[in-house]
Parts: structure tokens; sequence; C-alpha cells
């Protein structure tokens, strides 16, 4: 069975999580409501489920209950495009509701507030504003996924707001802990809360589920776990912070858009927000069908609503995987670490390329790099010119998923 795709802070160090054969742990952990954690629900594809009350409910119903919950947080998979639609068809409902309404994002660091504030006020076009928000240096995911969701904030007005901290403070908190911080940035992340027994259990479960990479395990292992549960703690900790001061900020209702394992069994950004404010909200998970099953069994404490989606057969938008680095005194481009995901995976990239040209033309800027990548589709062709060890190197990049490699083969 697939697990339902959970995008952690352990992106930070290694890779999404998905793809499992088997019973995926993290849908029905003993976790919540004590009255409720040993009950399920059958989820099936296509339908709305009230977690708490263990039925079905239509989509009209369960907007009308968040009416007067002032935080909605609504889940995703990054790269799963159903489940940005079913965002966007929530953030419209929510706003016919009540136009009262903002929307807090996890993708961005509250450094990149100023593009948000200039999308909203229609200063800037959907290129000019990827350019300045530097989308694909704060984000690894195509805009596509995020297109619709932009569009209709902008056409309404609806204020957005950064919630995230800059990536390189969440890695300090991995490696070296929130005391290593200096008082101004601690100022951007408060100290979190470690102790949360509930949310340690649900964090480490996802964690021993995934396919680790080899530097990760024996020793390391419990090394590694430590450092992620921090950062992944910390994540949640500014992020709930940033959403309330979004609130307090226009008095708004406010819907936040970020990764499930974030959100799962309401111990993430939402216990957070709540434990600042004690205001009302809701929580929206999507799970995947996977094809051939007719249900999917979570436990009614994962969320307050649950919805069932159709597993796709491959993203909407191919994910490249390549990482990479700018260094002082060198224009060019870097491949920072081996590819671990995406079309690159097997590609016959290196840690350390050196990236001369793609497609016969330089890039010097990583944004820049990844606008011209993200542009290709499935079944798309990329040619890398990649300086190794003193010796020129042709890397020929396919768009072709596993699937379609295995049939090469």
């Amino acid at each position: 069975m697939k697990k339902i795709s959970i995008v952690l802070t352990f992106i930070l160090i290694a890779s999404v999580l998905s793809g499992f054969e088997e019973e995926d742990k993290t849908l029905v952990l003993k976790l919540g409501d004590k009255k409720l954690r040993d009950k399920t629900i059958d989820v099936l594809a296509g339908k709305i489920y009230s977690a708490r009350e263990g039925k079905v409910v239509p989509f009209y119903k369960m907007i009308m209950e968040m009416k007067d919950s002032v935080f909605i947080y609504v889940g995703e998979t990054h790269n799963s495009l159903p489940m940005h639609d079913i965002q966007t068809e929530i953030i419209q409902a929510l706003y016919e509701q009540d136009r009262n309404l903002s929307v807090g994002l996890e993708m961005f660091p509250i450094t990149s507030q100023e593009a948000l504030n200039k999308w909203n006020a229609g200063i800037l076009s959907q290129d000019e504003f990827i350019q300045e928000s530097q989308w694909y240096v704060n984000w690894n995911f195509n805009f596509g996924f995020y297109k619709e969701i932009f569009k209709f904030a902008k056409d309404r007005k609806i204020p957005l707001y950064a919630l995230n901290a800059p990536r390189e403070l969440i890695t300090k908190v991995r490696m070296q802990g929130w005391d290593a911080l200096s008082d101004e940035e601690k100022e951007i992340i408060p100290e979190p809360d470690l102790t949360h027994e509930e949310h340690k259990t649900l964090i480490r479960t996802i964690f021993e589920s995934a396919e680790l990479p080899h530097q990760m395990k024996g020793k390391g292992l419990e090394m590694a776990f430590a450092g992620l549960y921090r950062a992944q703690s910390a994540w949640d900790e500014v992020m709930a912070l940033n959403a309330v001061l979004a609130q307090l900020r226009e008095n708004k209702k406010v819907v936040v858009l970020a990764g499930s394992g974030h959100l799962l069994y309401n111990l993430g950004i939402n216990m957070r927000a709540y434990g600042r404010t004690r205001k009302p909200f809701r929580t929206v998970i999507c799970v995947e069908i996977p094809e051939g099953e007719c249900s999917v069994k979570v436990a009614r404490t994962l969320a307050d609503y649950v919805w069932g989606i159709p597993e796709e057969k491959r993203p909407a938008f191919p994910s490249v995987g390549l990482r990479l680095k700018k260094f002082e005194g060198l224009d060019n481009l870097v491949i920072e670490s081996q590819p671990i995901n995406g079309v690159a995976l097997n590609a016959g990239f290196e840690k350390g390329d050196i990236i001369l040209s793609v497609d016969g033309m330089s890039f010097f800027d990583v944004n820049e790099l990844r606008i011209y990548l993200a542009q290709f589709k499935w079944d798309g062709e990329v040619k890398f010119q990649i300086l190794r060890d003193a010796r020129q190197v042709e890397i020929l990049l396919k768009f072709a998923s596993p699937e379609q490699e295995k049939e090469r083969d």
C-alpha cells in the first residue's frame, strides 16, 4: 500500500517520504483524543470524512462547520496537484463564506514577505514574482502546482503571509541546537518545545518508515533523529508563531497551507498555534487511495477532516532533484550533493560537478537555472556540460518517470 507522502524537515538532509508497499503506520497511530484513538475509519476516494464523527460529510457542510474557526489548516504533499486543487477549492469556499480571509504559506521564509505584498497588490506578473520571490531557491517544487492558489489570492486581494524561517537557521538548529542561534536569530525562531511525547512518537514513526541514506544508518541513527526532531519542532514553532501574528495583524481568518507532516493528529503547527491563542481551528488532511485498493484505514484522530483522493500515477510536473550551490569566487553553479530523488537520481550527476552549460546556455544563478528546468514536462530532455576532475562530461537529463525508465530497459 502506498504511504501518504509527507514532507518534513527531513528534506533538508534526505528526501520526500513516499512510495512504500507496506501499510502506512503513520495513518493509524494511537495518538490524540483518548476517546477516539482506538477508533478508525475506512476512507474512500472522492469522499470527505468528519474523522471526529466517523462519517462522510458533504463539502458544503465541512465549510459551514469551519465558519467559527480562526485557523484552517490544509495539508499537502507538495508535488500533488490534486491536493493543491483541494486547497484552492477550500480557499474559494471560505472566501465566499467570509471575505475576511488571509493565507499563510509554508513555502516562503519571512524574508520574502515584500514579494508577496507586491504580488497581492498586482504589481508583479507571474514571471516577475517567481524572480523576485526567489521561488526556486526557497522552494523545490514547480510553481505550476500552486499557480491557481496564487492567482485566486491575487484576483481577490487575499493577503498572503510568509510563515517560514530562512532555511539556514533551521539547519543551524538541526546541527547545533536552538541555543546556538544568535539573539537576533532567536527573535525569528522561538525556542521549540521538545518534550511533547505524542509529537515525538509521530515524527519518529515517519522517520523510521523512510528509506534513509546510508550515512544516517547505524550509529548515526539516533543522532540524526535528534537533529531532525529539533529542526521539525523549530519549523512547526516558527510557522505557528507567524500564523498567529498574521491573524493578529488584520484580525482575519487564516488558511495555513503546509506539508501534512506539520499537521497530522493536530500535533504540529496547529497544536503550537492553539497553545499561543486558544482560538478554534480545523485541520484537513488528504489521503491517497492506491490504485486497486477500495479504501485506506486511518485513525479518527488523524485530522478533523480526511479527504480521500485517487493515487496519481505520477506528479503533474516532474521534479528535477538537483541541489545547486554557489561558491565565492566561482561564477558557475555546482552540484551540492548526489541526487537522491527526481529525474536526476540516476542521470550520472556527482557531488562537486561544476555546471558549464545547459542546452548550450550559461547559468550563474540558482533561481534562473531552476526556472529554465521548470518549463520541461515529462519526456523532455536537457543537455548538461559538466566539469568533473578536470574533464568535461556531457549528461543528458531525461524527464522520465521511473516506470518509463524500466520500460526502456
